[in-house]
């Protein structure tokens, strides 16, 4: 088959709100998540130095920071973000009901 599909939020969730949808397509190398918050969720820093992933980060609706290497980057509906893989990148959401979508690949 040439294709695989999903529905999101039919995924368990591996962290509050944060759904990884990898398995569930069958991905070999993109990793997709999709990511549910309030005010105040916030992520953990880390990067992906042994893995050589760079990620984007695409904010869908409300407000969120993204702290790569000590810089914040505030983000609204529609704003994108590219992390090198050897960047720490830190997430967090300042708005209920924001959403998100983060692609990862080396």
């Amino acid at each position: 088959m040439g294709h695989d599909a999903t529905t999101y939020d039919d995924v368990e969730p591996r962290a509050p709100g944060m759904y990884f949808l990898r398995d569930a397509l069958d991905c070999e190398q993109l990793g997709v998540t999709v990511v549910e918050a309030d005010d105040g969720w916030d992520g953990m820093e880390h990067d992906h130095a042994d893995d050589g992933q760079e990620e984007v980060y695409v904010l869908i609706h409300g407000e969120a920071t993204l702290t790569v290497d000590g810089e914040d980057i505030a983000l609204g509906p529609g704003d994108a973000v590219r992390v090198d893989a050897d960047s720490t990148r830190d997430l967090s959401f300042s708005a209920d009901g924001s959403k998100m979508v983060i692609a990862g690949a080396p």
